[in-house]
């Protein structure tokens, strides 16, 4: 069956929120659904219609993101969701297609999402571009290395989270840039961080903040929950699940972390998600003491090869023609040379042999510098037909720090 896809507006809400909540098995309350509303771009939805009844969904974000060496609009593809009775029915496939279709025609290169299933987005050539950890630590083994950083000139300062939202937000604007796969955050995204109802407390306390500052301002902050709890024989067993904590320096950091740790009436830390290559681990004294957990995280998707390719920056020279793969956007569908130095990068389309062969799903999961391109080879998934060709593309490709978005959307 063919099913008419288009844009929906706001009159149109309560079909599309539907399908959002047979698809994902949640009903928001009436505030969250109005927050969630608020957000929505309604220019970037789509709906999947059979007559009259919206049978799948799916909108974007229009996103700033930061990449190797730069920030890049983005298109952050969310709410993907179709009503259970339309699955295999290709509903997911024209909407991915039909949404592809028009990041291109919006001159965005590239399309990130959350994948609320790991199996479903290679078929549309994302790949999987970030990864995070979840860390869990016992109070009791936290101790720092003898020469972590500290500053005299800074104090920490507990305070309502509403109340320093600006300051809030300032740290933030400042440190966005540092690592790829984060991405600015407009007053909406802050509201969802800063929602602090039952619903958002999940039942670990209200939503608080220790802020790090000196005379100059504030340095960093952290946002955390605290479930209280007592043991058997009546010790203090509280957990505190710690939401963000960004710094603009390692001094501010380290205190704010210690503040996480030390917290009275509290024997561990839940601290999710975080980065691979969070300083965490490096600052312990005794990393054991950690326990981890590994997720998947941003995947992406270049729309455009070309455009994509020459937005970011490269870690070393080089020159490659690549052969891309992609059943999806033909356009993309050829061999590329991609040539990057000091001076930038060129990506031109070329009939010369190819020194690789790629998936445009290997791309993207190496365009924000995860480096997993020599994995891929080694797991028979790409073709290297010039010796040393995949190496010296996996690493003009990679990049420190780790990518990592931190804030699903």
């Amino acid at each position: 069956m063919t099913y008419p896809i288009r844009p929906i507006d706001e009159s149109e809400w309560p079909a599309f929120a539907l399908v959002l909540e047979e698809a994902f098995g949640w009903r928001p309350n009436p505030t969250q659904n109005e927050r969630y509303k608020a957000e929505t771009e309604f220019d970037r939805t789509l709906a999947a219609f059979d007559g009259d009844l919206v049978a799948g969904v799916t909108s974007i974000y229009s996103l700033t993101m930061t990449v190797p060496g730069r920030q890049l609009p983005v298109a952050g593809v969310t709410a993907v969701s179709v009503l259970p009775s339309h699955r295999r029915r290709g509903v997911l496939s024209s909407l991915m297609r039909r949404q592809l279709s028009d990041i291109r025609e919006r001159g965005e290169s590239v399309a990130a999402l959350y994948a609320s299933e790991a199996s479903i987005y290679g078929r549309y050539g994302y790949g999987r571009a970030s990864s995070e950890l979840s860390f869990h630590l016992r109070k009791q083994g936290s101790a720092f290395v003898a020469n972590a950083p500290s500053d005299p000139s800074l104090r920490l300062r507990v305070a309502r989270p509403a109340d320093v939202r600006a300051d809030l937000e300032k740290v933030f604007a400042s440190v966005v840039a540092r690592r790829p796969g984060r991405y600015e955050r407009n007053a909406r995204f802050w509201d969802n961080v800063l929602a602090d109802e039952e619903a958002d407390q999940g039942g670990a306390g209200p939503l608080r903040s220790v802020l790090a500052e000196d005379d100059g301002g504030v340095r960093g902050y952290a946002l955390f929950r605290i479930k209280s709890s007592w043991d058997a024989n009546g010790l203090p067993d509280g957990e505190l699940k710690l939401q963000e904590l960004e710094a603009a320096d390692p001094a501010a950091y380290a205190l704010l972390w210690r503040s996480v740790l030390d917290r009275d009436l509290v024997s561990r830390v839940d601290a999710r998600p975080r980065p691979v290559d969070d300083p965490l681990l490096t600052l312990l004294a005794d990393p054991r003491q950690v326990r981890a957990s590994w997720n998947d995280e941003l995947w992406v998707r270049l729309v455009e090869v070309e455009g994509a390719l020459v937005s970011r920056s490269y870690s070393a020279p080089v020159d490659v023609v690549i052969e891309v793969e992609d059943d999806v956007c033909p356009w993309n569908a050829r061999r590329w040379r991609l040539t990057a130095g000091q001076a930038g990068a060129e990506c031109t389309p070329v009939e010369d042999q190819p020194d690789v062969t790629l998936p445009v799903t290997s791309l993207g999961s190496a365009f924000l510098g995860d480096g997993l391109l020599m994995q891929q080879l080694a797991a028979g998934l790409v073709q290297e037909h010039s010796p040393g060709a995949l190496r010296s593309l996996a690493t003009a490709m990679s990049w420190s720090p780790k990518p990592w978005s931190g804030l699903t959307f």
